[in-house]
């Protein structure tokens, strides 16, 4: 029995790998959780496990952009107070994340039963090549819209963008950079707002299911490979996070494209 923990413990913290590694990149996180598992051995991954990596991950995206959700926080409450205009840039770009959260945040409550159900490798497959054929398409847009010069209409597309990565299979991150880099936005505007949408739709998920979480019938029995995978999630995301910002800084997201092909056709060849 000890040996078998163990070696359950060492394969979670590995699939706690994947899923920090690819939460941040265009490649569809839960797509590679599920491959994960299935080479392993270990079946599925219920509700529970992502509710607790998710939140690890959540965890390091808001140690990353600690000093910018700060400086949201205390400039949209000083616009308020105020109206002074030095303010008003990060006031609406606040607004603005409330409002591209908006749909994803509806349709993930009208639709959990839906997203919560499992997909097959094929399904996981098609989406890599929707979102390589995405990648490719947007891989030569430079934009030149700055946190300032966001509008109404590029919050709600690329917030639909963020929706339509309900579907078991989408990047979440792949589906709301194409979004921002199409409506005209910087690299690192683009970046920083796909990032702001997905800290409150993530909290909303971490809230949601935190019923299940404390419901979790063995938590005492995995404790010790839930701590270990929460950890490793949360220091590969950090990483992972500023290896990408990197990678945006340099207009490299065709690489992501030539990924999802490679991976996408492998999987129809061997799944």
């Amino acid at each position: 029995m000890e040996n078998f923990d163990i070696i359950l413990t060492i394969k979670m913290i590995i699939i706690g790998l994947v899923q920090g590694f690819t939460e941040p990149i265009p490649v569809s996180s839960s797509g590679h959780v599920m491959i994960a598992s299935n080479i392993l051995g270990v079946g599925e991954q219920g509700f529970t496990f992502a509710i607790l990596t998710n939140t690890a991950s959540l965890v390091a995206i808001l140690y990353i952009y600690r000093k910018d959700i700060s400086r949201l926080v205390v400039n949209t409450i000083q616009y308020i107070r105020t109206r002074e205009q030095q303010y008003l840039a990060d006031f609406k770009f606040a607004i603005f994340v409330i409002i591209g959260s908006i749909p994803a945040g509806v349709l993930g409550v009208l639709l959990s039963d839906i997203i919560a159900d499992s997909t097959s490798m094929t399904t996981i497959a098609i989406t890599l090549f929707v979102t390589g054929i995405a990648l490719w398409l947007i891989r030569n847009i430079r934009g030149t819209k700055r946190d300032g010069d966001l509008t109404t209409k590029d919050a709600v597309i690329v917030g639909l963008g963020q929706a339509v990565a309900l579907t078991p299979g989408i990047s979440r991150s792949g589906a709301t950079i194409i979004s921002a880099l199409a409506v005209g936005m910087k690299q690192e505007t683009a970046l920083r707002f796909s990032f702001m949408l997905y800290i409150p739709v993530s909290l909303g998920g971490v809230v949601l299911g935190i019923s299940d979480f404390l419901a979790e019938p063995n938590k005492a029995e995995l404790a010790i490979p839930y701590s270990a995978t929460f950890i490793a999630t949360m220091i590969m995301t950090y990483f992972a996070m500023r290896w990408f910002m990197g990678i945006m800084k340099n207009g490299k997201l065709v690489y992501f494209s030539y990924y999802c092909f490679i991976v996408g056709a492998l999987l129809l060849i061997f799944f």
